[in-house]
C-alpha cells in the first residue's frame, strides 16, 4: 500500500478578508455621499418653494397697482399726466435707475398681505417729463394700437364701409409696475409688469 506524501502542504492565504474590508469601505463612503446628497436636495427644494411663495406674494403689489392704474385710466386719463406719490404713481422714469437703486423706490406705496408680508410697489409711466405725451419735447415709449383681425379682413374697431374714413389710431403708452418683497430670511423678490394704455 502506498501513501501519498506531500512535501510542502498548502497554507491558507485569507484573500477574502481584505476584499470584504474594501467593499465595506466603499459602501460606507457611498452611504455618506447618498445622505449628503439627499440633504442638499431637500434644502434646494425648500429654497425653491420659499422663493415661489415670495413670488406669489409679491404679485399682490402688481395687482393692486394695476387696479389703480386701470381705474384712473377709465375715469380720466389726464390724471396720469402728473405724479401721485400717495398712490405710488410717478409720471416719469429716470432711465439711469434700476430696481436695485434706492431712488427707484421714491414714491412707492407699502401694503401688507394676509400673511403679514410687507410689499412695496411703484408705477412708472415711461416718459421723460410730466404732462401729456404729445406736449413740447416730451419723449414717451409708445406702441401703435392693436391691429389684430378676428377671422375677417378688418381690424378690431374698423368700419367695413368702402368709403369709411381712415384715421390714425391713438398710441398706447407704456407703464411699468414694479413690486418688491423683502423676505424674512434675507431673500427678496422683485416682479415687474408692463401695461399698455391708450393715450
Amino acid at each position: 500500500m502506498s501513501v501519498l506524501f506531500h512535501p510542502h502542504p498548502h497554507r491558507q492565504r485569507g484573500i477574502a478578508l481584505p476584499v470584504m474590508l474594501i467593499m465595506m469601505l466603499v459602501m460606507l463612503v457611498t452611504s455618506i455621499y447618498l445622505l449628503r446628497s439627499s440633504n442638499s436636495t431637500t434644502l434646494s427644494a425648500s429654497n425653491l418653494a420659499y422663493d415661489a411663495t415670495l413670488s406669489r406674494a409679491v404679485d399682490l403689489g402688481l395687482h393692486t397697482g394695476f387696479q389703480w392704474l386701470r381705474k384712473s385710466a377709465v375715469a380720466d386719463r389726464t390724471i396720469l399726466n402728473a405724479s401721485d406719490a400717495s398712490k405710488g404713481y410717478l409720471a416719469t422714469l429716470d432711465s439711469d435707475l434700476t430696481p436695485r437703486d434706492a431712488g427707484f423706490w421714491n414714491g412707492s406705496v407699502e401694503i401688507t398681505d394676509d400673511d403679514g408680508n410687507k410689499i412695496r410697489y411703484v408705477i412708472h409711466r415711461l416718459c421723460e417729463k410730466t404732462g401729456g405725451f404729445n406736449e413740447d419735447d416730451n419723449v414717451c415709449i409708445m406702441t401703435a394700437a392693436n391691429s389684430v383681425k378676428l377671422g375677417s379682413g378688418q381690424a378690431i374697431g374698423e368700419s367695413m364701409a368702402s368709403d369709411a374714413a381712415q384715421y390714425a389710431s391713438s398710441p398706447q403708452l407704456h407703464y411699468v409696475i414694479t413690486a418688491r418683497l423683502d423676505g424674512a430670511r434675507g431673500g427678496n423678490v422683485i416682479n415687474q409688469m408692463v401695461v399698455l394704455i391708450g393715450a
